[in-house]
């Protein structure tokens, strides 16, 4: 017969202390007989009557009041079960493999299964897998949705140490309990459901009633009044502002036009979604509008939307239409937070003819270098012929300043070297006219300037570093911004439409000093760089692209002298010629190869470019596609001529350019896997109608 467990706790304890009270009066009744005989005896008969009388209680009641705990213990568990049972809460217990050990009627409800379901609770809810469940955190929550409801669920582990085990009684069967008590390091997962489709309803509710902030900018404004008849010009400006307000005035909105080519537009939040599903068509709608002028208009529209403050907002559509106008105008904008979203920007930019922009940035630039002592001056990474032209002339504005200037450039690749060489020390240059990283680390200082050309993109720079060093940066570029740009800028001139940054520059060295005068090889390296940025001037090129041209060969650049220093050595040429044999054609319209790794090439990127400009020449080819693997890299150069913007294919890639040149870098991949991300991006474009063969 099974020995029953003798009873223990504070209960026992209650029941013997009156027997441990009669041993205190006995020891009490001690000293009581020295004092006094007669007291002693009386008190020796009082303590064996009431030990009789505790003894005889605690034996008669003993087994009774076990029965009555037992009993108690029974129905409290049986309560508990019951009560967990009929909970509200959906609530269920896993097994560590993921199959349902048991559930209470309302987890049965919900997921429609009978109780004596005993499956994986994948086969239910296919988010919750078996990798999560044996995660190590305590508790883990997870969203889930389940016909038509939303459902936030707990869960967490429970595991068969003693005093879990006396949680999990009236939860599960004492068989079942039994069965996985024998290994104490095994483990049951709660689940808990807990429904928040109302929460989710109101939080949705509350976001679509948020306002909106809009900035709409015409591009474009003074140069299309300027190509048509002025008794046309009121009624151009009346048809835009019919479409703007047309347009905005169906998503429920305020329209306030705030200068004659400025509108501040709000709008709900809700309809934001059918702006974006209508991928803004006011972009393409305002180009249809033909009263005479030869010049179709474009919009910038810049929209901000943020959780705070009204002034939030408005803050973040000034920024995401001064990124819009950056990029070159005609597209839109989103700026939610850090997440910026964009939308248009396929047209080519429409080239300013006036020059008022630059004569400002070189007047703006010459008193920032009058009240400073040092310049430094950077490009990008593997500086072109572009980077390293637009440097040597804000050079050349440095020193006409008589400003001590350096120019940080790290490696000079086999197609820079010959032109980097007619600025040695033999020729009047100082030593350290051309300085590494490391040593422009050590010698900037917060109130030097510092110069960035061709980029406004910082990890893009030569020397990341010495952008957080100096509080005094500039930025001259040419190529549309991103999300990722040189913040803190003193002067940004940033000109989308421009062909290269060695015109920007050529066009600002002649506002920024009567007295400056370039050398035969400094206008050399400018008129290179826009030689090699326009393809010989036959991309990209504009009236200004001429006049800069004009004005460098005014000052003693050479035709012939920079062709003989751009010419390739044999290797090159051959790496560029295999590129071009062995380019496959995809969709019928895209060109795309691999540059091979010859190590006779010194920069195998420019080798890519040249190759990816001459696939161009192909009857039937419309954008090109060049790999190259340098330096634990895979460098992209795409071209086109004008009819793919490879531009927003690129931006997909992490890269960005013009709408006729771009690139970008992938890391820790192969060329082939590159290849491959390039063919699935055309495909993705091509399905949402971004691309058109």
């Amino acid at each position: 017969m099974k020995r029953k467990e003798p009873m223990k706790g504070p209960l026992t304890n209650y029941m013997f202390w009156p027997l441990i009270l009669a041993g205190l009066i006995i020891l009490l009744n001690i000293p009581l007989y020295s004092v006094d005989k007669r007291a002693g005896i009386c008190v020796s008969i009082f303590a064996a009557i009431y030990l009789a009388i505790a003894l005889g209680v605690y034996i008669m009641y003993r087994s009774r009041i076990r029965k009555e705990v037992v009993s108690f213990a029974t129905q409290f568990g049986t309560v508990q079960r019951k009560l967990l049972d009929e909970f509200e809460i959906p609530y269920a217990l896993l097994e560590d493999n993921c199959k349902i050990l048991w559930m209470n009627e309302e987890f049965s409800r919900i997921v429609e299964k009978d109780k004596k379901y005993h499956k994986s609770i994948t086969s239910i809810f296919p988010s919750i897998t078996r990798e999560l469940l044996e995660k190590e955190e305590k508790a883990q929550s997870m969203q889930l949705e389940w016909k038509g409801r939303v459902y936030r669920a707990s869960v967490s582990r429970l595991y068969f140490n003693s005093e879990n085990e006396e949680d999990m009684e009236g939860t599960v069967d004492a068989a079942e309990r039994a069965a996985l008590a024998e290994a104490k390091d095994q483990y049951l997962t709660s689940l808990y459901l807990f429904d928040e489709t109302e929460l989710h309803r109101h939080i949705q509710e509350n976001r679509e009633q948020q306002l909106v902030s809009v900035l709409v900018y015409i591009d474009n404004y003074e140069e299309a009044l300027e190509s048509i008849e002025e008794v046309k010009r009121s009624l151009l400006v009346a048809l835009v502002d019919r479409k703007v307000s047309k347009y905005f005035s169906d998503q429920d909105s305020i329209i306030k036009k705030i200068e004659k080519d400025k509108y501040f537009v709000v709008f709900r939040h809700k309809y934001l979604d059918n702006l974006i599903k209508d991928k803004f068509s006011i972009l393409e709608n305002v180009k249809t509008i033909k009263v005479g002028n030869e010049m179709a208009v474009t919009l910038s529209i810049g929209i901000g939307v943020s959780n705070t403050n009204y002034n939030q907002k408005y803050e973040f559509s000034r920024m995401a239409i001064d990124l819009a106008l950056g990029r070159g105008g005609d597209q839109v904008v989103i700026k939610e937070g850090e997440k910026i979203t964009y939308f248009g920007g396929k047209s080519r930019q429409v080239e300013k003819m006036t020059r008022v922009k630059a004569r400002v940035k070189a007047h703006a630039l010459r008193e920032l270098f009058a009240s400073r002592e040092q310049v430094f001056i950077m490009g990008h990474s593997i500086s072109d012929m572009d980077a390293f032209g637009s440097a040597i002339g804000i050079y050349c504005a440095a020193q006409v300043m008589g400003k001590k200037a350096h120019i940080v450039l790290n490696e000079v690749t086999s197609s820079l070297r010959p032109m980097k060489e007619c600025f040695s020390e033999e020729k009047g240059y100082p030593e350290d006219m051309f300085i590494r990283s490391e040593r422009a680390i050590e010698m900037v200082k917060s109130e030097s300037v510092l110069v960035v050309v061709d980029t406004n993109r910082p990890n893009y720079t030569e020397c990341p570093e010495i952008l957080r060093q100096s509080k005094n940066i500039v930025v001259f570029d040419h190529h549309r911004q991103s999300s990722d740009v040189i913040e803190n800028a003193v002067l940004s001139y940033i000109e989308t439409y421009a062909s290269s940054t060695c015109e920007m520059v050529a066009e600002m060295l002649q506002y920024f000093n009567e007295n400056i005068h370039l050398k035969p090889n400094e206008a050399d390296s400018i008129y290179a760089g826009i030689l090699i940025d326009t393809n010989n001037f036959m991309t990209k090129t504009g009236v200004r692209t001429f006049e800069a041209a004009a004005y460098l060969r005014r000052c003693g650049a050479e035709v012939t002298r920079v062709r003989k220093l751009l010419r390739d050595d044999m290797a090159a040429y051959k790496a560029r010629a295999e590129a071009v044999r062995h380019a496959e054609v995809y969709q019928g319209a895209f060109a795309i190869s691999i540059c091979p790794a010859d190590p006779r090439v010194e920069s195998p990127t420019i080798a890519g470019a040249q190759a990816a400009n001459e696939l161009l020449n192909i009857v039937g080819i419309k954008a090109s596609f060049v790999l190259t693997e340098y330096n634990e890299k895979i460098y992209i150069s795409s071209r086109s001529i004008d009819e793919i913007n490879v531009q927003l294919i690129m931006e997909r890639m992490g890269g960005g350019g013009h709408l006729n040149v771009a690139g970008a870098q992938l890391k820790d991949c192969t060329v082939h896997e590159a290849k491959r991300k390039i063919q699935d991006t055309l495909d993705q474009m091509l399905e949402e109608g971004d691309l058109e063969v």
